[in-house]
């Protein structure tokens, strides 16, 4: 039976990295959500206040993510899902959605230091490599940094979730 890799952790943690490794291991299908959201969305993002903005369209963006998972699963191939679910709520929301479709869900957690995630981001701004989907200027960075919950013993103990030492970079 297919499964539905979740790769989970704070911006610049090596999610990206890692999910592709990972997808190539599987034979699975990376699908980030980062970069659908950057071909589809960023030309059109507002220069004030975006957050509202943002929220909106990954809502909807997941939905569709989910949709072609699901066809990628039916075909007999893994799902290795970047969705950058940083909130507690958001990944209990998606973990039912799994239960209640009847997938195998396996969730990957990813985590750096605070200063160690900053330097991979502004490499990555500059370098614009396999990874990079969108510049994240420092204060969308610190933004998301402070958003980011970790799975705490209630989250670890109701689902199956195993914590990843990324590579140094």
């Amino acid at each position: 039976m297919p499964t539905i890799y979740l790769i989970e952790g704070p911006v610049g943690a090596g999610k990206s990295t890692y999910a592709a490794a990972l997808a190539l291991r599987t034979q699975g299908l990376h699908i980030a959500l980062d970069e659908w959201f950057a071909t589809l969305f960023s030309p059109d993002r507002p220069e004030g206040d975006f957050i509202a903005w943002y929220i909106a369209r990954k809502e909807r963006l997941i939905g569709l993510i989910w949709a072609h998972a699901h066809k990628v699963l039916a075909s007999g191939t893994d799902a290795v899902l970047e969705l950058g679910l940083i909130q507690r709520h958001s990944r209990e929301a998606f973990y039912q959605r799994v239960r209640d479709a009847g997938h195998t869900l396996a969730v990957h957690v990813l985590d750096a230091p605070l200063e160690v995630r900053r330097e991979r981001v502004r490499h990555r701004n500059v370098e614009q490599g396999p990874t990079f989907s969108m510049v994240v200027p420092d204060h969308v960075f610190d933004i998301a940094s402070s958003l980011w919950e970790a799975p705490d013993e209630i989250e670890t103990g109701e689902h199956a979730i195993e914590f990843i030492s990324p590579q140094p970079s």
